[in-house]
């Protein structure tokens, strides 16, 4: 009865851990979601836009008019000593007090000032689009950021799993040889080498623990988790590498969608914008202007005691400014201004076209180079077995033996470099082209 129970409490033991284990993976895309959920740059990010958002409106552009109400009060204490010139007798008035009460609402609305309030709104328009634009630009640097990371992550777990293999490995040889020293066909130089091997491999194994939750941390710190050293593992167990589109149609792609690109578009939007705001200069202005008011005066001495008034105003102000002293330097300098704005955007789409072209190429040659360190992989494992078997019967020597594991070793260390390397020129190939979001997919 007893042993049931070990067996069921056991059971249900490694149920309990399995189930915790498969809990704990995760897959790229809940990483991606994650991150733009809570990355704080990107927060900030988003927060400036929605002021961005919230300044775009026909209020901020002078296009409203404006209401002021006004209230005040005054009061006057005086003295006075007045002296008759014809009778000389003189009226000495102490403390005199006066009092003026005033209230009343102002109108201003400017109905016209050269088309400088349209240009102000579309300014404000194109703001508002700008920073949406430049919101997509850190998403998009943020996802690649966090795919690279992610595939490095991937790629290090790889690493130590072939890490840990060579050192199941050399405490094989290490047993092996060993016992053959035990028996006497096997010389203590042999054991010490092997010893030596063992210990290399298991310091190897050692520092991959390092990079491996160094890469894990940072991933945390993308995705702004509290607990940054939580454990996980990810669905990937290899850097996938799939063949993406053709180099015209990215290049294509790039013209269209590129956030860089369009950011320096609405640089030179703005630009235009600012030239318009200054030609408005040359026209006149028109502005209204009303009013109502209530002012109630009270008078110590005098014939009148109390006098209120009140009643509205109301006025039209057209304006023409004749000169202004920076009129056309102003005008040159903002045509300059749209002019260096195109010349920018000339430039960042031919430095676009010669990323592109260089990240195709490293992108060609990675893939070409990948299918090479496969066929390498399987030549050097078959080379192992082959050497091992030999090593078990006796015919290779142990310095052999390492150097054919050492090959595998190194053929799969440069696989997965020639994958991450090509993960990573697809990474920045589908950033360019603005097509990065597909890793959400």
């Amino acid at each position: 009865m007893k042993l049931k129970n070990i067996i069921y409490t056991a059971t249900l033991l490694l149920a309990t851990l399995n189930s915790q284990a498969q809990e704990n993976i995760t897959t790229l895309k809940s990483c991606i979601e994650r991150g733009l959920e809570n990355n704080y740059s990107l927060r900030i990010v988003r927060n400036n836009e929605e002021i961005a958002n919230n300044n775009f409106s026909l209020a901020n552009a002078g296009m409203l008019p404006t209401a002021n109400l006004s209230g005040g009060y005054s009061g006057t204490l005086d003295n006075s000593d007045v002296t008759d010139r014809a009778s000389g007798t003189t009226s000495k008035q102490r403390n005199i007090t006066d009092h003026t009460l005033r209230a009343g609402v102002d109108l201003q609305w400017m109905i016209f000032d050269g088309f400088k309030m349209q240009a102000d709104y579309n300014r404000l328009r194109e703001l508002k689009l700008q920073s949406e634009t430049q919101t997509r630009l850190a998403v998009e640097d943020f996802v690649a950021n966090l795919t690279a990371e992610y595939y490095n992550f991937v790629q290090q777990s790889a690493r130590l799993r072939n890490l840990n293999y060579a050192v199941q490995l050399s405490r094989e040889r290490l047993r092996i040889v060993h016992e053959r020293y035990v028996i006497g066909d096997n010389s203590r130089l042999d054991l010490l080498q092997a010893r030596v091997d063992f210990n290399a491999d298991s310091a190897e194994s050692v520092k991959q623990h390092e990079l491996l939750a160094t890469s894990r941390i940072r991933l945390h710190e993308l995705m702004a988790d509290e607990n940054i050293e939580e454990t996980f593992n990810v669905s990937d167990t290899t850097v996938s590498v799939v063949r993406i589109m053709n180099f015209e149609k990215l290049w294509e792609s790039t013209l269209q969608n590129n956030a860089s690109l369009l950011l320096a578009a609405q640089d030179k939007k703005l630009a235009e914008i600012d030239l318009k705001s200054i030609r408005s200069r040359d026209y006149p202005y028109l502005s209204l202007n009303a009013g109502y008011g209530y002012t109630h005066n009270k008078y110590e001495v005098g014939t009148t005691d109390v006098r209120k008034q009140w009643g509205a105003d109301f006025g039209v102000t057209v304006g023409f400014k004749l000169f202004d002293g920076k009129r056309n330097k102003d005008r040159r300098n903002a045509k300059l201004a749209v002019k260096n704005a195109e010349l920018e955007q000339q430039d960042l789409q031919l430095a676009l076209y010669a990323d592109l072209a260089d990240l195709w190429q490293a992108y060609e040659n990675n893939t070409r180079l990948l299918a090479l360190e496969r066929q390498n992989v399987f030549a050097a494992r078959e080379n192992y077995e082959i050497a091992h078997e030999r090593y078990l019967l006796g015919d290779l020597s142990g310095i052999e033996m390492r150097e054919a594991q050492q090959s595998l070793l190194d053929a799969e260390e440069r696989i997965l470099v020639a994958e991450y390397n090509t993960k990573l020129c697809e990474i920045s190939l589908l950033q360019l082209s603005g097509n990065i979001m597909v890793y959400l997919k």
